[in-house]
């Protein structure tokens, strides 16, 4: 039962992560300002209830490692396909790095609660 309760974390914690990114692609990609304004504050409030959602099921170290990630992932690659921006090669050494890291802490995180 743990388990589906964590990957329920994990779902909302890469939501929270995703909705980061949607605000900042908002914030680029709408000229209209309310227009604009309108979706980065909703998108940080759906980002923030996906957040505490996350914390409900999570460590706050898993759920802000995952949200991270899931952030500057989408935000590289939305700036890349939606913006014609260029990613070196060091932007993906430490997109795999963080990635890496993260799954490490969780791991981490994970084993020390099942010894308790």
């Amino acid at each position: 039962m743990e388990g589906k309760k964590g990957n329920k974390g994990y779902a909302w914690a890469i939501a929270a992560g995703l909705n980061a990114a949607f605000s900042a692609i908002a914030a680029k990609l709408f000229s209209y300002t309310l227009i604009r304004y309108g979706l980065v504050v909703a998108f940080n409030l759906a980002m923030w209830g996906c957040y505490v959602n996350s914390l409900k099921t999570l460590s706050s170290l898993q759920a802000t490692g995952t949200n991270f990630s899931a952030n500057f992932l989408c935000s590289g690659l939305a700036g890349f396909f939606l913006f014609e921006e260029m990613l070196s090669f060091q932007w993906f050494v430490g997109a795999l790095l963080i990635v890496i890291g993260v799954l490490i802490l969780n791991k981490s995180s994970i084993k020390k609660e099942s010894k308790d």
